[in-house]
This record gives structure tokens, sequence and C-alpha cells, in this order.
């Protein structure tokens, strides 16, 4: 049914409510590269929870698609609205409610960014340390999409940062989930269930998230090896000795040739030593004591050295930072050199090799270049596809996919299904399981108007 039929029935704001020219092409899509934009018929932008709880419930009547959109910077087409439905864009409700410095908790808002939330920590010296690589994202997308990135070998994701949450389920009543505590159990935790469920079960209004102490002293290390298989035998064995790495990341040398060539990044590395390497371990150490930091490093530098790491570089704060840089804008280079899709494949760490070995037999066999990076303490993959034959890509990306499940891994580890993975999940997983994620489904939003072709 048309969104337009419940607009007289709404008391927002006239500037809350945009329809026809007034809806910037922004709100047509995500950053997904393959999925097409959508205009939707209404914008509405509310600044309560009373007000979203009076749209849900007008929605839900009338039988409206509502799609809950963020800072729009995911990558698997779960904000891509319905045509004649409502999107529902929450960059009103961005304010920081409370930084509580004696219970290590942050209270926000959905609408506040990662950028804005560490900006207002920072003089507290604490820090949110769930950082996916791109601070313009929204907290409530990062809540969405469980959303990780590269400290997620030491901090885990988002899930293990919410302590609580207010949301609006898609049939109007106002719940709240958690708290400023550790632990209950209280029946079931909701909000652990709506984390990662893509905008399809609630509207999150207000999360409760752990803070930690914003440690003042950070070393990068940069180590490039002759194969991936070295790289991955290094990570457990740094691990093991006792050390907590901030990041621990691997970039295959495609990747990191084209984004330091897109990003203007020179180490200063010999050019023997660029063309033997085909991969290169990042490790990001962080201390509250710079000696501490010291013997760290160096422990690492032998670990890796003793790996076979073809040489070893303790990089100044300025390219360490470079460094960083070009690891998190990797999805970038890659969407502007037109991939054709991406993958967050996670898999056993130890089972990276295996994996990147398989898919460069299918990359070859499917007439595909592949390229990727991804965080080698946790096994997570981020593969960039290169094949402009959509059937081709299509066969080339469930083949890679069923490769990871093969190995103990699943789809998608931190960006989510949304539109993008739909038809793969449909294919690969577990038809059981299927079938009861879509009675939780039914039991959160009986009529499905929230965020309706998601996922399933």
């Amino acid at each position: 049914m048309s969104a337009a039929l419940l607009l007289d029935r709404l008391t927002l704001d006239a500037d809350q409510i945009l329809t026809g020219d007034a809806i910037n092409e922004d709100y047509s899509h995500d950053e997904c590269v393959n999925v097409a934009a959508v205009m939707p018929a209404v914008v509405l932008t509310p600044r309560s929870a009373e007000e979203v709880s009076q749209i849900l419930t007008l929605a839900n009547e009338l039988g409206v698609a509502v799609t809950c959109r963020g800072a729009g910077t995911g990558l698997s087409g779960a904000a891509i609205p319905d045509t004649d439905g409502i999107l529902l864009s929450l960059e009103r409700m961005a304010a920081v409610i409370e930084i509580d410095e004696a219970n290590h908790v942050a209270v926000v808002q959905p609408g506040v960014t990662l950028g804005e939330l560490d900006e207002a920590l920072a003089p507290y010296g604490l820090v949110y340390p769930i950082l996916p690589g791109e601070e313009s994202a929204s907290l409530g997308g990062n809540v969405a999409t469980n959303a990780g990135g590269m400290r997620a070998v030491k901090y885990g994701v988002t899930r293990h940062q919410v302590l609580g949450m207010e949301a609006v389920l898609p049939t109007g009543e106002i719940i709240r989930s958690g708290g400023k505590y550790v632990k209950f159990t209280t029946g079931y935790d909701l909000g652990q269930l709506i984390i990662g469920s893509e905008g399809t079960l609630a509207v999150v209004t207000e999360v409760t998230l752990k803070v930690v102490p914003r440690l003042a002293h950070k070393a990068t290390l940069l180590a490039p090896f002759a194969t991936l298989a070295e790289v991955t035998e290094a990570v457990p064995t740094i691990l093991h000795a006792g050390l907590v790495p901030l990041m621990l990341e691997y970039v295959d040398a495609m990747a990191m040739s084209a984004t330091s060539e897109s990003l203007g990044l020179d180490l200063g590395m010999p050019a023997e030593i660029k063309e033997g390497a085909l991969a290169y371990l990042l490790v990001v150490l962080e201390s509250s004591d710079d000696d501490r930091l010291q013997a760290d490093l160096e422990r690492a530098g032998s670990i890796v050295g003793e790996a076979g790491a073809m040489d070893i570089y303790v990089l100044p704060a300025a390219a360490g930072a470079q460094v960083l840089e070009a690891r998190e804008k990797a999805f970038w280079v890659a969407k502007e050199h037109g991939a054709n899709d991406i993958i967050d494949v996670v898999v056993p760490r130890a089972s990276i090799p295996e994996y990147l070995d398989t898919v460069g037999g299918l990359a070859a066999e499917h007439e595909a270049w592949v390229a990727g990076a991804g965080h080698a303490g946790d096994g997570n993959v981020h593969l960039s596809v290169f094949q402009g034959d959509a059937e081709k890509c299509s066969a080339l990306m469930t083949a890679i996919l069923a490769a990871g499940m093969e190995l103990g891994g699943t789809i998608s580890a931190e960006h989510g299904i949304g539109l993008a993975k739909r038809d793969y999940v449909r294919a690969l997983e577990d038809p059981a399981k299927l079938a009861l994620m879509r009675r939780i489904k039914q039991a959160f939003d009986p009529n499905g108007i929230l965020n309706p072709g998601k996922i399933f």
C-alpha cells in the first residue's frame, strides 16, 4: 500500500516529511556495488522514539513498507527502500545522551556517527573500540549490521560492546533490553537478537555501549612475506605469546599495490621486496606504558622474523597512519576501479591460506580477477571480485562463498546480507535455520512491514 495514505495522520513537522523532488538521491542507495538504487515514496526523519512508534504503528495498520536508514555506508543493500514505501532516516536522532565515566558507558542515539562519538569521548580519555573503516558510519547502522573492523581481534564486534538498547517494534511498542550492566539472565536477550538483524526486526532508537580507556601509546609493524601461508602461521604465534594486538591484518600484493598507488603511499621499500612479496602482515600494538609497548614490539618483530618475513618495518607514526588509511580505504579503491562484487567471508583463521588458494583457482576458472585483504587475527577475508559478465560473476560468487562454508566459515562476517547476498543465503544456508529465522521475523513483524525483502 502507498505511503501517501498515512501522511495526513502523522503529527510530524512539515520539514520531517520529504516527498517528490525534495527527496535527495542519496536516500535511494547505500554503498553496495551491485544493487540498484530505488527512490522511496516518502522520507521521514523522526526526532524521538515516540515519533518512530507513531510512524510504525500507522505503517503496520496500513501495510506500508518501512526501511530504516543510518548514514548509508552499508555494503549489502540493506538500506535500499521500497518504491512505494517509507524510508525512515534517523539522521535527526543524533545526540550523545550520556557519557558515564564510572561505568565506562556511553548512551547514544542511532544517528550519532563513529567520528562524533570518538570526539565526545576523547576529553574523558575513553574510546569506543569498534572501527569498521568509515568514521561517518552511524551507531544505529553498526548495530543493525553487527559491524566489526580491524580492531575486532582485540575487542570483538559490535554485539560485544552493546550493553542495552531501546527499540521500537514494527507494531509500535517501545521496548528496552539490557542496561548499564554486563550480564543478565532474565529471559531472552532481545537486544542481542536485534543486533545484526539489518533493520528487519525493530528500529533501534538508543544504544548503551561499553567504552574503554584510550591508551596513549601505539606502534605499527609492517612485514612483507613471500607467501600468505607464512603470514597466517605468524598470527597464532603472536597471539600465543601473550601479545594482544589492536589490529592484525593481512593485505595481498595486488590490493597493496592498487591501494598504495591510489593514495600515493610510498614506504620506501626496495624494489626486490615489492616484487617478491605476495602478502603483507600489519600489526598494530597499543599500551598505556611506552616501555611495555617497545618490549611487545620487539617480541612481535622477533616472531614475524622467525616466521619468514622478508623484512620488518617499524613505521613512524605518520607512515603508520598512512598504512592504516590504505588498509581502511581498500574497499573504496576497489569500488573506484569497478569491482563487480565484494566478499566478507569468515573462516577459521588457520584456513585462510587454503581458502585463498581455492579462491585463486576459482577466479582463474571463471576468468576473473580477485584481490583482497582481511583481518588475519579473526579469519575475516575481504575480497573484491572483478568479472563484468553477470552470469559468470554470480557463478563465481556462489563457488567462493560455498568454499568458505565448506571450511567451517560463513557467508558474511560483518557486512550483512541485505539484498546483495540474499540469493546466496537461500542457495547455501541450512533450510532449517532459515525457517527458524523466518519464524522469528514473523514474531517480531507479523505483517512484514519492516525492511521487507532483506536477508530472506
